[in-house]
C-alpha cells in the first residue's frame, strides 16, 4: 500500500493576499486556482500552493466561510507551530525570507535534529524554516 498526505487546509482570510503572501514572499509556486463552490453553495477558489521543487504536500488556501472558521485564522493549533517548511540550505532562505518582509519570532537555533528559525505567516500562524540534519 502507498499513501500520501495530499494537501494540508489553511484557513485564510482573502484568496488574493494569501496567494501574494505566499507566492511573493516565500516563494511558492501556484499549483492550482480554479473557482468552484463551497459546501453551502458559495463560490470559492480551489487554490493550491507549493514551496518550489517541492514533490510532497500542497498547501491548500481555504477561504473561511463562516464565523467559526474565521476565528480560526492566524491560530489553527491554539499558537503552537503548526507548519513545518523543510530547506536544504536555511540560511540562504532565512536571508530570502527576512529580506521580503516575513517576520521571525525568534532567532535561529541548533536542536538535535537540525536548524530551526520559527516565522509567522500573514496571519499569524507560526511555521518552522527547518534543515534536517543529514541522516548518514
Amino acid at each position: 500500500m502507498a499513501q500520501t498526505l495530499g494537501y494540508v487546509a489553511l484557513v485564510v482570510r482573502d484568496y488574493d493576499e494569501a496567494l501574494v503572501f505566499f507566492t511573493h514572499s516565500l516563494g511558492f509556486t501556484v499549483i492550482e486556482d480554479t473557482v468552484a463552490k463551497d459546501r453551502l453553495g458559495n463560490e470559492k477558489r480551489w487554490g493550491l500552493v507549493s514551496p518550489p521543487g517541492s514533490r510532497g504536500t500542497s498547501l491548500l488556501l481555504a477561504r473561511a466561510s463562516t464565523p467559526e472558521e474565521a476565528s480560526r485564522i492566524g491560530n489553527q493549533t491554539g499558537g503552537r507551530v503548526f507548519l513545518f517548511l523543510h530547506t536544504d540550505d536555511l540560511w540562504r532562505d532565512y536571508r530570502e525570507m527576512l529580506a521580503r518582509g516575513v517576520k521571525f519570532r525568534e532567532e535561529s537555533r541548533q536542536e538535535a535534529y537540525g536548524t530551526v528559525a520559527v516565522f509567522e505567516d500573514l496571519y499569524g500562524n507560526k511555521w518552522d524554516l527547518l534543515e534536517l540534519k543529514n541522516k548518514n
